[in-house]
């Protein structure tokens, strides 16, 4: 496979990249569950031998940076411009600035969005390939009910509709577009970065002072309210929430914050270094996820890597169900008896994290990275400037 330039059109991605992120977008640097598989893949496509590049935010870092081999390029800052006008300029021109320095031959963007069809149409327009990749199930919809501007939604669904490539989670978002859109998509995993040493899953030689532990950044739709619940439900069990508020949430951060303080089990860290990060899941004994509305999360694979089950409402593909991964959980009751259950039985848990950490190790490696070109390659010739294909329906909503 030839050396190819690619790049990975990330906005909140420059804080892991750098290194310098967390997860809390108050005051930027945000790390979030796309901005690590970002990386992640850029790192890997870097490893086969291509010329990779990320358009991210403006923090102040400069209009071109190199990070391990990486180049990070500006667009525009997080919050400049005019309200009312800055969607066009300085953001959408500043966009398009930084795609034409890329100058690669594969532009791949996430996660739904406005920039989804900026990235796509620019893509077309210069002969160029364009993949897109699903992040939440909500971005299969017909509606895509979660983006809260009709623009933003319009230009989503044209991006979609004109991408080369669409990377789907999961089986079921597979089928969503299929159903929902009439296109059709390929499965392809994530990636996970292995620690550098495993934990000890069977006889607890690692320091396992942590029993539930939950990450995510707050708002409502991640449901903490609900850990909070358990805790006072499990007055013996140790729970440990890190994240931080989201924009425009720092008075929901502080109601969960001033929640938490009233119960003597409950340990809140607020945000957290994605660095950092990887040693709470290694002292974990489960990993809790209570969101409402998911994709495939990252931190099912930070936990699995390390051996540790996890008690969840959602299960992507059945998988945890399936491959006994950890415990899945209709209502609150069932997750409370299944957390109970796994912290008094130390065999099986320990059995469903060896199960856990050997599905992870095996399935969401670097191999993934090759797998996007191979799709790419097999379905999805150039579209060349001038060409027929291109010139019908490339022009923007």
């Amino acid at each position: 496979m030839s050396a190819r330039k690619i790049c990975i059109v990330g906005l909140d991605s420059y804080g892991m990249l750098s290194g310098e992120g967390h997860d809390s977008k108050e005051g930027g640097r945000y790390i979030g569950g796309e901005a690590i598989q970002h990386v992640l893949l850029a790192r890997a496509w870097r490893d086969l031998g291509h010329d990779v590049s990320m358009v991210v935010h403006d923090d102040g870092q400069g209009a071109r940076r190199q990070h391990q081999g990486i180049t990070a390029i500006a667009a525009q800052s997080r919050h400049g411009g005019i309200p009312g006008l800055r969607f066009f300029y300085p953001r959408a021109t500043k966009l398009m600035s930084a795609l034409m320095a890329a100058d690669a031959d594969i532009y791949y963007q996430s996660p739904a969005g406005s920039y989804t069809g900026f990235t796509a149409w620019f893509a077309r327009s210069m002969g160029r390939q364009f993949i897109f990749r699903v992040a939440s199930d909500s971005d299969c919809e017909v509606e895509h009910g979660r983006l809260q501007f009709w623009r933003d939604r319009k230009l989503y669904n044209f991006g979609l509709h004109r991408a080369n490539l669409i990377a789907a989670q999961t089986d079921h978002q597979a089928r969503m577009l299929r159903e929902n859109h009439g296109l059709e998509s390929h499965v392809i995993n994530m990636m996970v970065e292995a620690p550098r040493s495993f934990p000890d899953t069977g006889s607890g030689h690692a320091a396992k002072d942590i029993d539930v532990l939950w990450v995510s950044n707050f708002r409502s739709l991640k449901r903490p309210e609900l850990v909070l619940e358990l805790a006072r439900q499990l007055p013996d069990v140790k729970f440990t929430l890190a994240g931080g508020p989201m924009p425009n949430g720092q008075t929901y951060f502080d109601d969960m914050r001033a929640a938490a303080a009233r119960l003597p089990n409950v340990t809140m860290l607020g945000a957290v270094r994605y660095r950092d990060s990887g040693a709470l899941f290694d002292r974990a004994k489960i990993f809790l996820n209570t969101s409402s509305i998911e994709g495939f999360p990252n931190t099912f694979l930070q936990a699995w890597i390390r051996g540790v089950p996890v008690v969840t409402f959602f299960d992507p593909d059945g998988l945890v169900q399936r491959l006994s991964l950890g415990r899945v959980a209709n209502t609150l009751d069932d997750m409370r008896e299944a957390i109970r259950g796994l912290l008094e039985m130390d065999v099986d848990r320990h059995l469903l994290g060896r199960r856990a950490r050997d599905f992870a190790s095996r399935e969401f490696t670097t191999a993934v990275a090759a797998r996007y070109l191979e799709l790419l390659d097999r379905n999805a010739p150039p579209v060349r400037l001038g060409s027929a294909e291109q010139t019908q329906g490339a022009q923007l909503p």
